[in-house]
């Protein structure tokens, strides 16, 4: 597997899902393996984020660095859960790799740009949240054939769950004693 290839391939692949053209299944892996690559690409992208966010203060030891992966990986659980459950709604048989391999990619760039955008300030991540919910609403589309309002329904939902995952986290981790 090269990295570059691969992330190249899914650049490009995203470029041709936004602007709906054709062909954009053949720059992604649609099986097992490419699911795979894909969560491997997240993974390492998540934990360059938890050593690049705790240079200031050291890293930390193994518990805190997957408990941080854990979180991190919340995009993807949030892509997971509201496939199968739009899936299921929808009484479809449609295969989920067409959506999860490239969404999976998706969410390693939401990843990375909305750990930029929160630098700057909080209020400015949820540019991101938008652009992830028309990412996932052109996903839809394409991948799936949904209608215009189940693909927008999927996307907000998807952004709505990972946002209260987060917001429960972190009420969680806050809670009186």
């Amino acid at each position: 597997m090269k990295i570059w290839s691969v992330l190249s391939d899914a650049t490009r692949g995203w470029q041709m899902i936004i602007r709906g053209q054709p062909g954009w299944r053949d720059r992604f892996t649609l099986s097992g393996a490419g699911l795979a690559t894909a969560l491997c690409v997240f993974a390492f992208f998540a934990f360059l984020a938890v050593a690049i966010a705790s240079m200031s203060i050291g890293m930390p030891a193994t518990f805190g660095v997957l408990a941080a992966m854990v979180i991190l990986a919340l995009p993807v659980i949030s892509l997971l859960v509201t496939l199968v459950t739009t899936r299921n709604i929808l009484k479809s048989e449609a295969p989920m790799l067409p959506v999860l391999v490239p969404g999976i990619y998706a969410m390693t760039g939401f990843l990375l740009i909305e750990g930029l955008l929160a630098m700057i300030g909080g209020p400015v991540v949820m540019m991101a949240w938008f652009a992830l919910g028309f990412l996932l609403y052109r996903l839809a589309r394409q991948a799936c054939d949904w209608s215009l309002g189940t693909a927008a329904g999927f996307a907000v939902l998807t952004v709505l769950l990972l946002v209260a995952m987060r917001y429960a986290l972190y009420m969680l981790s806050n809670a009186p004693l």
